[in-house]
């Protein structure tokens, strides 16, 4: 089989890449470039083992950078440098795949106009369904890659269910490293061509194997978010001054702008009080950032929308099932129902800390994936 594996520069993907072809597969390595500031360093550079293309229209290149180990950032260059090593290491063909436009035009455009709205946004969830397992695969095809499967380093599992026909995502063996939270959103075709070799490896396992077959990505630093720098670097809004008040808005101080904080927040307030102070409320209209007690910031319900369904095609009747609000938090007893034409209520079996719009709330039946969407 020819196998088309997304490649990052780290130690998952790399040892992906290596099990498939040690399996005896026709592997071929992809990069997705998503940072600008790469393209005209590179415009018009050839090497007999890289390939790249890029978009037609230029694009804007933000002038400051976030800090090492973040997936969007000028240190992008030293990625690919390091996925490119691994390639020539384990004998592949490697290629980079230009995708900022498409990447500034979902992902960063998402992330600006929900943070601007009060809300707290999820990039990579954004960037893995419609990026990542999207437009790459996609681009790859067009610039002439021929393949049957993408596959990633991802810890997760694909299996086919025999009764309905539909492919299910499924929970990876190690549950401290599971990442199907990040990839609710994919879609049935999407699942049907995809294969998550290591879904069934634990972490130590994968650094062992990159480690006895001498992979420079075996002890290489994981990323540990989507931007590391300032991230009014990425929102480019001048600040907008309002008040900072309490639940009877009485006004304790003010802010530069409600894109500053996020709900259940307690660092950086600069008010005084008996008790730490939080952040439980973003109120774009009046423009106020409304603080409380800790005690404040617990609720046991929620209404989501923007749903993506795996498991079946809608949900129609109510379920007694799990849920997480937040990638590294064990999963929750939940009662959910539909909602008004397009959304789900939630109910929590016990009160949850800092529900926050914009984020996601995925649902899981044990090790399967029901679905997810974004919390309002």
């Amino acid at each position: 089989m020819k196998i088309l594996v997304g490649m990052s520069g780290g130690v998952d993907s790399s040892v992906t890449a290596l099990l498939l072809k040690q399996a005896g597969h026709e592997v071929i390595g992809v990069t997705m470039s998503i940072w600008s500031g790469l393209r005209a360093e590179a415009e018009g550079v050839a090497s007999p083992t890289r390939n790249a293309v890029y978009g037609e229209q230029p694009s804007k290149t933000l002038k400051k950078g976030g800090t090492k180990n973040a997936c969007y950032g000028p240190d992008e260059k030293e990625d690919i440098e390091e996925a490119e090593k691994v390639c020539k290491q384990i004998d592949i063909p490697f290629h980079v795949i230009d995708c900022v436009e498409k990447y500034e035009k979902i992902v960063l455009e998402n992330f600006k106009k929900e943070y601007i709205s009060g809300r707290t946004p999820n990039p990579c969830i954004w960037c893995n369904s419609q990026i990542k397992f999207g437009a790459l695969p996609i681009l790859a095809e067009e610039f002439g890659i021929k393949f049957d499967k993408f596959a990633t380093g991802h810890y997760a599992k694909v299996v086919q269910d025999v009764t309905t026909g539909r492919y299910l995502l499924k929970t990876g063996v190690d549950e401290r490293k599971d990442q199907t939270y990040f990839l609710y959103r994919l879609n049935q075709n999407q699942l049907s061509k995809v294969l998550f070799p290591i879904g069934d490896y634990k972490k130590e396992d994968i650094k062992a194997i990159a480690e006895k077959n001498n992979l420079s990505a075996a002890e290489k630093e994981e990323s540990q978010d989507f931007y590391s720098g300032d991230y009014n670097e990425l929102l480019e809004v001048e600040a907008k001054e309002g008040n900072i008040v309490d639940k009877n808005r009485n006004i304790l101080g003010k802010h530069n702008g409600i894109w500053n904080y996020t709900l259940g927040q307690r660092k950086g307030l600069g008010i005084a009080a008996r008790k730490p102070l939080y952040v439980i409320e973003l109120d774009k209209e009046k423009n106020e950032v409304i603080v409380g007690f800790e005690e404040d910031t617990f609720n046991e319900t929620l209404i989501a929308s923007d749903l993506n369904w795996i498991a079946f095609e809608n949900l129609t009747s109510e379920l007694r099932i799990k849920a997480k609000i937040r990638s590294s938090q064990q999963a929750k007893d939940v009662i959910i129902k539909p909602y008004q034409e397009s959304s789900v209520s939630v109910r929590f079996a016990e009160t949850q800390k800092a529900i926050t719009p914009g984020q996601s709330i995925v649902f899981y039946q044990e090790d399967i994936v029901l679905g997810g969407g974004i919390i309002n």
